[in-house]
C-alpha cells in the first residue's frame, strides 16, 4: 500500500486509535471487537479506515489474527500517548460523573470478586445511568503487574500471601486458609494430619506457581513430605465442580470455602499458613485518572458490605 505524503486530521477520531490500540493488544479482529465492545464488522470498518489514513497495512493477517507491521509497531508508542493525553484532557476541570462517562473499565479478578463484587458496581452504574462499560476478565496473577503497567486491566483483585509489588494497592479483606473436599471424603472424619493432607491429589488455582503453592510445599518438606497437585484450573467453580466428583483435595480462603459449602466439606489445616490478603492494585500512573479513582471507591464499598 503505497504511504500518503500527507494525513488529513479530519479522518481520524478517537474510535480508530482505540481498534488500533486494541489490535495491537489482541493481535486478533475479533478479541478487539470484545474489548471495544464492538462488532467485528465495526472492528474492520475502523482498521480499513486507519490503512488509508496512514497509507499502510498496519495489520496482516495470520494463521491465528493479525500481526502488526513495522510501521503499526513504531506508530504504538505514539497512539498510546495520544489516548493518554485525550483522556487527561476529557478528565481536567471537572469532577468525574460516571453519568456522563462511556469509559470501559477493565478488571482482573478471580470467579469468586466477580461473583461477590460486580452484581455491587453493576448496580452503581445503573443507579448513575451510567453508559460505562465494565469488562471483567480470570486474572493471571503472574502477570498482574504487567498488565497494569501495559494498561491492559485498569485494576486486579489479587489474593496473595504477601502483598504484590510493583503497584499501587490497598487491602480488602484477610482470611485464613482451609482444606476442602467433597461432603462424604475420609479427610473429614476428625482426623486430619500431614500424612493425610500429603497422601491425597491436590488441585491448584492458577497455571503457574504461586506464592501460597511455594509455602505449602515449604512446610511440607519440612517434616520430609509433598504432595501430589494432579490439576490445575482457572476459576474456585471450577475447582468446586473437580472436588465434589473426584477424591481430590484442595486449599481455600475460609470465606470462598464458605460460599460453596452446600457441596464441600471444610476442615482446618494441620499446618498453619500466613493470612490470605486480598489487594486492589492499580498502577500509580492511573493515580490522577479520575474514573479509575472513582472504580477504586465503590470496589471498596462493595468489598466493606460483601467480602
Amino acid at each position: 500500500m503505497k504511504e500518503k505524503s500527507y494525513t488529513d486530521l479530519r479522518g481520524m477520531d478517537i474510535t480508530m486509535l482505540r481498534t488500533f490500540d486494541a489490535l495491537l493488544r489482541e493481535r486478533n479482529v475479533s478479541r478487539a471487537g470484545a474489548r471495544l465492545f464492538l462488532s467485528q464488522p465495526a472492528v474492520s470498518a475502523c482498521l480499513k479506515r486507519l490503512r488509508e489514513t496512514f497509507g499502510d497495512e498496519l495489520f496482516t493477517r495470520s494463521r491465528y489474527g493479525v500481526v502488526p507491521t513495522p510501521r503499526a509497531l513504531s506508530l504504538a508508542p505514539r497512539v498510546e500517548a495520544v489516548l493518554s493525553e485525550l483522556q487527561k484532557l476529557l478528565n481536567s476541570h471537572e469532577a468525574f460523573d460516571p453519568g456522563r462517562s462511556d469509559r470501559i473499565l477493565r478488571i482482573a479478578g478471580s470467579d469468586y470478586t466477580c461473583r461477590t463484587l460486580l452484581p455491587a458496581l453493576c448496580r452503581c452504574l445503573s443507579d448513575a445511568g451510567s453508559s460505562m462499560k465494565v469488562s471483567w476478565e480470570l486474572a493471571d496473577f503472574s502477570r498482574v503487574a504487567e498488565q497494569l503497567s501495559k494498561n491492559e486491566v485498569d485494576v486486579a483483585l489479587v489474593p496473595r500471601i504477601t502483598q504484590i509489588t510493583g503497584v499501587q494497592s490497598a487491602l480488602l479483606c484477610e482470611d485464613s486458609y482451609v482444606c476442602v473436599a467433597n461432603r462424604g471424603h475420609p479427610i473429614l472424619d476428625g482426623h486430619f494430619d500431614l500424612d493425610r493432607f500429603s497422601a491425597y491429589r491436590h488441585i491448584v488455582l492458577g497455571q503457574t506457581r504461586s506464592v501460597l503453592d511455594d509455602t505449602i510445599d515449604e512446610i511440607l518438606a519440612r517434616s520430609d513430605k509433598a504432595r501430589q497437585i494432579q490439576v490445575a484450573v482457572a476459576s474456585f467453580s471450577q475447582m468446586a465442580d473437580l472436588l465434589t466428583e473426584s477424591d481430590l483435595i484442595s486449599v481455600f480462603p475460609k470465606r470462598v470455602a464458605e460460599k460453596y459449602a452446600r457441596v464441600l466439606g471444610i476442615v482446618p489445616l494441620p499446618f498453619d499458613l500466613p493470612s490470605y490478603r486480598l489487594h486492589l492494585c492499580w498502577h500509580r500512573k492511573s493515580d490522577a485518572d479520575p474514573a479509575i479513582e472513582w472504580l477504586r471507591e465503590q470496589i471498596c464499598q462493595a468489598a466493606q458490605v460483601n467480602l
